[in-house]
C-alpha cells in the first residue's frame, strides 16, 4: 500500500539551454545534460542528498527533456550539462501533485564565466578520464579491461605511478605545447619518499600573456572531478609566497583514488586574479596539493581555465 502507482505520480518537462556569450551570441541546446528533481537545497547538493527522493534524465539533442513518474511532493530542478562548467538550479521550488503535468518551458543556465578563454585544461564533463591514465603497476594488474579512457583508470595502484613517470621533479604543463591526454596525470597525488612518509605536490601550468595591465582582470575556472581529505593551494608566479593566492581548505572524502573510479564529489572555484599579479611574457600558476598522510589524499581535475581580457 506504501507504493505510490503511476496514476498517482506527476511529470515534469521543459527545455533547457545554456547562454554563454564568449563562445555563442545565441543561446545554445543543452544536449545530453542531466536534469533531475532532487530535495530542495543549493546547487549541486543533490550530490550528497541521501534522504529523499530523486528523479533524473537527460536531454535530447534540442535541450528538451521529460520526467516522469515523479511522487509528489516539493523539490528542486537541477543539472549538468557536457562541455560546461558549474551546477544549474532553477529558481523556484517545483510542487510535484500526484497527476499533475509541469510544463517549465525554456529554461536558461548561464554557467561561470568572467572573460574570454586565454587557456584551458582538460574536457568540462565532470571525470578526469581524458587525461593520462598509466599502465598499472604489474603486480596490480589482475582485471583484463580494455585498454582505452573509459576502462583503464579501473585498473588498481595507479597512484603509484605518478611516483615512476615524475621520478624527481612534480609535473610541469607548458601551454601551446603539451597535451592534457599525455601531459597531465589523471590525478595530482603525493609523492612516497620512504616507508609510509609523503610529501606534497606542486604542478606547474606554464604559459605566456601579452598586453597585461594591473588594472586587467582575470579567472582561473578550477572544476575538481573528485578530492580526497586535500587541500589544493593556488600561487600565481610565486611558488614560494608564504601565503597562497587561494585555497579550498581541505576537502573531500569520497576516495576516488583508491577505489580506482576517475570522479566523485564535483567542487568549482573561480579564482579571481588581478592583472598586477601577471606579467607579459611568461607566466606560471601553481597547483599545490599539501596534505600528505597517506598515498590516497589528491584531486582529480575535470578542467582547468583562464580567462581575462581577449588577448
Amino acid at each position: 500500500k506504501d507504493y505510490i502507482k503511476s496514476n498517482q505520480r506527476g511529470t515534469v518537462r521543459g527545455q533547457l539551454l545554456v547562454n554563454d556569450g564568449f563562445i555563442s551570441k545565441q543561446n545554445v541546446a543543452a544536449s545530453n545534460a542531466y536534469v533531475g528533481l532532487a530535495p530542495p537545497g543549493e546547487a549541486g547538493s543533490w550530490q550528497t542528498e541521501n534522504k529523499g527522493y530523486q528523479f533524473w534524465t537527460k536531454t535530447d539533442g534540442k535541450g528538451n527533456f521529460i520526467i516522469e513518474n515523479v511522487i509528489f511532493g516539493t523539490y528542486n530542478l537541477y543539472a549538468t550539462v557536457p562541455g560546461f562548467i558549474g551546477n544549474y538550479k532553477y529558481t523556484s521550488n517545483i510542487k510535484v501533485t500526484p497527476g499533475s503535468n509541469i510544463k517549465l518551458g525554456t529554461l536558461i543556465y548561464k554557467p561561470p564565466r568572467n572573460g574570454d578563454t586565454i587557456w584551458e585544461i582538460g574536457i568540462p564533463d565532470r571525470s578526469a578520464a581524458e587525461f593520462l591514465i598509466p599502465n598499472p603497476p604489474s603486480q596490480f594488474k589482475v582485471h583484463k579491461y580494455k585498454n582505452n579512457s573509459e576502462t583503464k583508470y579501473r585498473q588498481y595502484g595507479l597512484w603509484e605511478q605518478y611516483g615512476v613517470l615524475y621520478p624527481k621533479n612534480d609535473l610541469v604543463y607548458n601551454v601551446g605545447s603539451s597535451n592534457y591526454s599525455k601531459d597531465w596525470f589523471y590525478a595530482q597525488v603525493i609523492r612516497k619518499i620512504g616507508n609510509n612518509t609523503y610529501k606534497p605536490t606542486t604542478w606547474r601550468i606554464i604559459f605566456n600573456l601579452a598586453n597585461v595591465s594591473n588594472a586587467s582582470n582575470y579567472t582561473l575556472q578550477l572544476a575538481i572531478a573528485a578530492a580526497s581529505q586535500a587541500e589544493l593551494q593556488v600561487r600565481v608566479n610565486y611558488e614560494n609566497a608564504k601565503t597562497p593566492h587561494f585555497t579550498t581548505g581541505q576537502i573531500g572524502g569520497s576516495n576516488a583514488i583508491a577505489r580506482h573510479g576517475i570522479h566523485g564529489l564535483y567542487w568549482i572555484y573561480s579564482i579571481g586574479i588581478q592583472g598586477k599579479l601577471l606579467v607579459n611574457g611568461a607566466n606560471t600558476i601553481f597547483l599545490s596539493q599539501t596534505l600528505a598522510l597517506s598515498p590516497f589524499q589528491g584531486v582529480m581535475y575535470d578542467y582547468v581555465r583562464l580567462e581575462g581580457p581577449h588577448q
